[in-house]
């Protein structure tokens, strides 16, 4: 797979010496910013987790037991070479973060992954129902007996 200016991607165990793993990549680490949410409860909180997937390149995700809002939107400093444009002086999460854990070879799989406002409203109905009320369809009236 090519990577930018004809580079082409390698394994990080293949890592040349005196070379750094940014220099092969896509630069995932600037094209999304994700936050923790709170774990929603009730129809409320599920409300307010479709109105966030009413925007534009949001979905939500599940890692664990944490909930998170992903919001796919790339630095306005990534370069087209997938490097950084203000690199020495870049903000302290950025300096924080490392290539030795990092999503190089990751695919940006989720096992539980809702990217619109729909999913969540069939999300909602089948884990949250009002008392005395079924996801099921109702038991349809016996026909008459002729």
């Amino acid at each position: 797979m090519s990577v930018g200016f004809g580079v082409e991607r390698i394994n990080r165990e293949d890592l040349p010496e005196g070379k750094v793993l940014c220099e092969y990549c896509t630069a995932k680490c600037c094209r999304y910013f994700a936050l923790p949410i709170e774990t929603p409860e009730d129809f409320s909180d599920f409300e307010y987790i479709r109105w966030y997937l009413l925007h534009e390149r949001a979905t939500i995700f599940k890692e664990d037991d944490d909930w998170y809002l992903l919001v796919h939107t790339v630095c306005k400093h990534l370069q087209s070479n997938n490097m950084c444009g203000i690199y020495h002086t870049r903000p302290q999460i950025c300096r924080d973060y490392t290539t030795d854990n990092c999503e190089y070879e990751e695919d940006w799989t989720y096992e539980f992954y809702l990217e619109t406002a729909e999913q969540v409203h069939e999300f909602t109905e089948a884990i949250i129902q009002k008392k005395g009320q079924s996801i099921r369809s109702p038991k349809p009236e016996l026909l008459p007996v002729v």
